[in-house]
């Protein structure tokens, strides 16, 4: 095990006392110019490192959030944490992350290692609707907010986005370029994302008096990304169901969707278009390129840290759901 440097290590090696170790490190001016340069060059010379940890222990204040995300292997969430991080830095944080791998014991078992670090706060990207996590850290009044979902309930801060309308605007545009048999690939509906998604698309079925059937959901687990999209098609296919269009819950989705759709020689936009979202970094440069729904990933993580700073530093009471808003980007899956 690594043995860091302390400031009775600098205080043996100077012949000083630790305290004016410390005087000398932290820039003093009751020691000598003289004192202090020569504590200050040993400290170089032995590679000694601030603990800041403790420092901050000590104040009860260590400038570190905890963020909980279901999947690192998306890059949606690669997105979101790059605003979360933009946000951190400008306000002198740090973030601690932890991955769940879409697993409800890993996720109140992450919660429970961040706290036990002292995290000032917590963003999390819940999966499933488990709130035992949630009423546990409401009981604490320990700050956290709801990343990318919406628990339906009025006392939990929240930023995610218009999803309803975002499921309508997929459905609405492959039904302005004549597709009417449209099937849905989506995700255990066990999240407010594949909920709302899908009651978009439902809606957008019954305003241009299109018939819903169950037969064009299929759904697929959540945690096989493009594997997902791909067995979605093939299940579709085994069912027997014809169809000219498809809704993906994601993007990653729509990649394994396309490709099984090429397996099967059917082309894409030609025989079924498609049509993801979330619009990740990659998906212009998708062959063909995806039509996708855009969500409004860095903006996400910068006004999560935001409401959860708010809550931090006790100037906000009342808790707030902030809903982004989304939009089509048309390309040419679609």
């Amino acid at each position: 095990m690594r043995q860091y440097v302390t400031m009775k290590d600098i205080a043996q090696r100077a012949g000083v006392s630790v305290n004016t170790v410390s005087k000398a490190l932290r820039g003093k001016s009751d020691i000598s110019k003289q004192t202090r340069q020569k504590i200050l060059k040993i400290a170089r010379e032995i590679g000694y490192i601030k603990n800041t940890t403790a420092f901050a222990l000590r104040r009860n204040q260590t400038k570190t959030i905890g963020v909980v995300i279901e999947d690192s292997s998306n890059p949606f969430f690669a997105e979101v944490l790059k605003g979360v991080e933009t946000a951190t830095r400008k306000s002198g944080y740090q973030l601690l992350l932890m991955n769940t791998e879409t697993d409800t014991r890993a996720q109140s078992e992450a919660i429970r290692t961040l706290l036990e670090r002292r995290v000032e706060g917590l963003l999390i990207s819940p999966f499933g609707e488990n709130t035992e996590d949630f009423e546990r850290l409401l009981n604490m009044n320990f700050p956290f907010v709801l990343l990318g979902r919406h628990m339906y309930r009025p006392d939990i801060d929240e930023v995610y986005s218009d999803e309803i309308k975002g499921g309508y605007l997929a459905t609405e545009h492959l039904i302005s370029v004549n597709r009417k048999r449209i099937l849905f690939i989506n995700t255990d509906m066990n999240n407010s994302a594949s909920k709302m998604r899908y009651e978009g698309y439902k809606k957008a079925l019954c305003d241009f008096g299109i018939d819903l059937s169950q037969d064009y959901l299929v759904v697929v687990p959540h945690n096989r990304n493009m594997e997902a999209g791909y067995q979605g098609v093939k299940e579709a296919i085994k069912r027997g169901i014809s169809f000219d269009a498809i809704v993906c819950y994601n993007d990653m989705f729509a990649f394994g969707a396309i490709k099984a759709l090429d397996e099967l020689g059917k082309k894409v936009p030609e025989d079924v278009a498609v049509v993801g979202y979330d619009d990740v970094s990659f998906a212009s440069y998708f062959r063909p390129p995806l039509t996708t729904v855009r969500i409004q990933k860095h903006e996400m993580g910068l006004e999560a840290f935001k409401v959860l700073l708010e809550r931090i530093r006790g100037t906000r009471k009342k808790y707030k759901q902030l809903i982004l808003d989304v939009e089509l980007v048309v390309r040419r899956s679609a």
